[in-house]
């Protein structure tokens, strides 16, 4: 399967056409959905995946399939990656990764913010399995040096992290991960690769819940793991042949016809975002807002570095926030009181402090001082959509 693009396409193109040609036969412009779980053969082959050879084409849906890996040459086009594999789930791409590549004996390094998911199935089931966990604050370079003294296998970077819109200098981060022998994945999610490509910064494995901006419209499940194709040779046997946790057809399409307009809605989020973070900033019950494009947020300049596009996700504080979470369940018109993000409709939802770290986070100290310097006694992420911004900062008025 081929896609032919000018050499020297941009993004929008990109997202349009990479992965993407006219059906041989029928002449359609669309992408075809292949529903079939199987794929009659003209030769003899083995029964097992051990005995596929990478360029026999499609067997069976679960080793591969014809819009999968459309999906997949989309989302590497558009991130700089030599290939992608795509997951049933943004959970079932971060499993896949990290149980390929961590074993008895090894050590992950890992920002202690990140997805709740992430944390908990690293300290939850990673533990379990012989392998050792060390969350630190990934936006302090020394605290990661001193974590690298002793041999790690991987380190876990997200940026942003959710849900404190806390930025890691990926580029810096690489370096010493490197320079301690140990392979660096980032979980770029929430920045997508409209505003940040990780591999051009040195990471080795770029990851996404394509059930987010990627998609976009909140109507499919998905993930993808990205990267050169000899670390994705290794994912491919165990990770998505063993594993099994391989995503639809269906969904594929879904978030493929999502994908060809990412750079489109990226920049209205962006848009949307910054005049919602500004007028949050100014409001008299809003005690503090995190938004990278603000020239308020303390990393504002990394992210002035490091993100093409700030997105669409913002956290802000405000007194006695279960109170105003109540409100908005009930009163919100525009806005959707619901977990997720990065849809076209904007989304919102509390998320108390002492609630993260009694069941994700597990912070202490003056890791959990930190974290309350970003959070207070808790923050309501908000995912920015597509609606005029004035009809959200009025509905959010509404409530607050």
């Amino acid at each position: 399967m081929q896609s032919h693009l000018p050499e020297g396409a941009r993004t929008r193109t990109k997202a349009i056409h990479a992965g993407e040609e006219p059906d041989p036969t029928t002449r359609a412009s669309a992408p075809n959905i292949v529903m079939s779980t199987t794929f009659s053969v003209d030769e003899p082959r083995g029964f097992s995946a051990l005995d596929q050879e990478a360029d026999s084409g499609f067997f069976y849906t679960r080793w591969g399939n014809p819009t999968v890996r459309q999906l997949e040459m989309k989302l590497a086009a558009l991130e700089g990656a030599e290939d992608c594999r795509a997951y049933a789930s943004g959970m079932a791409a971060i499993s896949a990764l990290m149980l390929n590549r961590l074993s008895a004996g090894d050590r992950l390094v890992m920002s202690d913010v990140a997805y709740p998911g992430t944390t908990e199935l690293a300290y939850h089931t990673l533990p379990r399995l012989g392998i050792e966990v060390t969350p630190v604050d990934m936006s302090d370079l020394g605290q990661v040096e001193a974590a690298l003294q002793r041999p790690a296998k991987l380190v876990w970077v997200e940026s942003p992290a959710n849900p404190i819109m806390r930025l890691t200098d990926i580029a810096a981060v690489a370096e010493l991960a490197h320079g301690a022998g140990a392979e660096i994945a980032v979980d770029s999610t929430f920045a997508t690769p409209v505003a940040t490509r990780p591999l051009e910064l040195g990471a080795d494995y770029v990851v996404h819940s394509l059930t987010k901006y990627i998609g976009g419209h909140g109507d499919a499940l998905g993930g993808a793991v990205l990267s050169d194709r000899a670390r994705l040779e290794q994912l491919q046997l165990e990770a998505t042949v063993h594993f099994g946790g391989v995503i639809s057809p269906f969904n594929a399409w879904l978030i493929m016809r999502g994908a060809a307009t990412l750079p489109v809605r990226m920049a209205a989020h962006e848009a949307g975002a910054l005049a919602v973070a500004e007028a949050l900033e100014e409001h008299p019950k809003v005690r503090r807002v995190l938004y990278p494009g603000l020239a308020s947020h303390p990393q504002h300049d990394l992210a002035r570095r490091q993100m093409a596009n700030f997105s669409g996700m913002i956290a802000f504080q405000v007194d006695d926030g279960p109170a105003v979470a109540e409100r908005m369940m009930k009163q919100l018109q525009v806005i959707h009181y619901a977990v997720s993000l990065g849809h076209h409709r904007s989304l919102i939802y509390w998320l108390g402090t002492n609630d993260l770290i009694a069941s994700s986070f597990h912070l202490e100290g003056e890791a959990e001082e930190r974290y309350r310097s970003y959070a207070g006694d808790g923050v309501f992420r908000l995912s920015v959509g597509l609606e005029d911004p004035e009809d959200i900062i009025e509905d959010l008025d509404r409530v607050l």
